[in-house]
């Protein structure tokens, strides 16, 4: 498999615009329109940013650290949101990768751990994140919430 690339992904840069035509095309359909919309009016605040994987000079996977979710849980912050990968580059730990990415990023900020939601059970486990609770989305659907210590 060829080097993978983390980045840090800037407002108004040729790497936001690559990331804009990566979501367009990409296959999550659930989260595509309003991914789209967050990028194209840049809806992040203060130290929210997306992040991405590139590999051959094309972006192959992406998260983000936003300070809210697809929840009504505004004390409970930093999420891990948006994550990921081309299908092409599934299983070579990209996720994962972005996924640490993203908290080396939050704890340079001064955050002391980070929150995953998910349907899934075993995915973030084996990234650091332990179960904390069933939650509720604003579509009414349960998922589960994880977290992780930064340490």
């Amino acid at each position: 498999m060829e080097a993978i690339e983390l980045q840090k992904v800037d407002k108004g840069t040729p790497l936001a615009d690559d990331l804009l035509n990566f979501v367009k095309n990409f296959s999550w359909l659930d989260v595509k329109e309003h991914t789209v919309r967050v990028l194209e009016n840049w809806e992040f605040e203060a130290w929210e940013t997306p992040f991405v994987a590139i590999a051959n000079e094309k972006i192959v996977g992406m998260v983000t650290i936003m300070k809210s979710d697809y929840y009504p849980l505004p004390r409970i912050f930093p999420w891990i949101s948006t994550l990921f990968v081309s299908e092409e580059y599934r299983g070579n730990r990209i996720g994962g990768r972005l996924i640490e990415f993203a908290n080396r990023y939050a704890k340079e900020i001064g955050f002391e751990k980070t929150y995953i939601p998910t349907e899934h059970i075993g995915l973030y486990e084996k990234y650091g994140y332990c179960y904390v609770k069933d939650i509720v989305n604003y579509g009414n659907g349960i998922d589960r919430l994880y977290v992780k210590e930064l340490s």
